[in-house]
């Protein structure tokens, strides 16, 4: 007997309803997320050995717990968060919001919905996604450290504040005020200490980045190929994405990077409106990678140029490079060419009526 498990994911504990294909509840139980309820929580479902753990938010919350079911070889799916309100919506209990009620509208969208994301372990994958994050998290710390110094030495050379700033032109401000009160000695001696950690934080995000380069490459991707795609666009690309065999084309892919336009057409007006849904990380991505073209003499460049000749706004012009990009990269994660669509074989007596017609004319004309 096959049986769904739902699982409702939270930091510290877990709940979980086991139904089988008719939705009839088997089980249910709370587990603490530490080694001895994860091992429980096991046992607990032990009885049923073809299962299939269907966890929501497998991106987030659930993340840890369903990476630590794929290690020990358990069969893993991820359930959006959207359907499973949609299944609590129309479920008895007046759409009363529990862990309870949400595992079991999660088991449910499992048995229901066919096509869900299988998840996979991948070892190489993590590794990349961690990296990728924590290299993000530096960028911002950066991004505050260089705040912060930017203040203090416009406090110390008032009217001589440098927009952009690098640490060694910031080096070069320090080595030339030398104030005499205790206030500015203070303000300066502060400045040093965000210039020592902008520098070893620079340091940092130069080792991620080598670092990263390495494992998409050493991966054997082939997305630093395209234009405006770098190591860190290319990482995040790979960990977000994981198995691109689960979209069916590239329309699929573009819906989920939030790069196909959303239909709004009524009558006679034909029209389309941005999308703002879909993965706004790998939205972000593909942004950069337009931007990058757009900057640099590129075909995305020239592309952008004539749509703004043909009359769209710039931003318009930016989203369909975009989706140009999501086209690019989907056609670079996909192992074998996607099947062009064949057109359609005309029928024999189809093909015979043009000279038939022209026989008659002909004749028409004889007589």
């Amino acid at each position: 007997m096959k049986v769904f498990i739902g699982v409702d994911p939270h930091k510290l504990s877990v709940t979980i309803e086991a139904v089988n294909d008719r939705e009839t509840v088997l089980t249910a139980g709370r587990f603490s997320t530490n080694n001895a309820g994860y091992a429980a929580m096991l046992k607990h479902v032990a009885a049923w050995p073809e299962r299939v753990w269907a966890v929501e938010g497998s991106n987030g919350a659930g993340r840890p717990l369903a990476q630590r079911l794929l290690a020990d070889g358990e069969h893993v799916v991820d359930v959006p968060a959207k359907l499973a309100a949609r299944a609590r919506l129309f479920d008895t209990g007046h759409n009363r919001k529990t862990d309870a009620h949400d595992a079991h509208a999660v088991a449910v969208v499992a048995v229901r919905t066919g096509g869900l994301r299988v998840l996979s372990y991948g070892v190489e994958l993590e590794a990349l996604r961690m990296l990728a994050d924590r290299r993000e998290e530096l960028t911002r710390q950066r991004v505050q450290t260089v705040n912060r110094l930017q203040r203090l030495l416009s406090e110390l050379t008032p009217g001589k504040a440098k927009k952009d700033i690098t640490a060694l032109q910031a080096k070069g401000i320090l080595a030339s005020v030398r104030p005499r009160d205790l206030a500015g000695k203070t303000r300066r001696r502060l400045a040093a200490e965000q210039l020592t950690e902008l520098v070893a934080v620079e340091k940092k995000i130069k080792a991620l980045t080598k670092e990263l380069k390495e494992m998409v490459i050493a991966r054997g991707s082939t997305l630093m190929d395209l234009p405006g795609v770098g190591p860190i666009v290319a990482a995040k690309i790979l960990a977000d994405v994981g198995d691109v065999a689960r979209f069916a084309d590239r329309n699929r892919f573009a819906s989920w990077t939030g790069t196909a336009p959303l239909d709004a057409s009524s009558g006679e007006q034909v029209r389309h409106r941005l999308s703002r849904a879909g993965n706004r990380k790998m939205n972000h991505m593909l942004h950069i990678a337009a931007a990058t073209q757009v900057r640099l003499d590129t075909p995305g460049r020239t592309y952008f140029r004539r749509k703004l000749a043909e009359g769209k706004t710039r931003m318009e012009a930016m989203r369909c490079l975009k989706r140009r990009i999501s086209d690019a990269v989907y056609r670079q994660l996909s192992p074998t060419p996607e099947p062009q669509p064949t057109p359609p074989r005309t029928s024999r007596r189809t093909r015979r009526r043009p000279r038939l017609a022209r026989a008659r004319e002909g004749t028409a004309g004889r007589l």
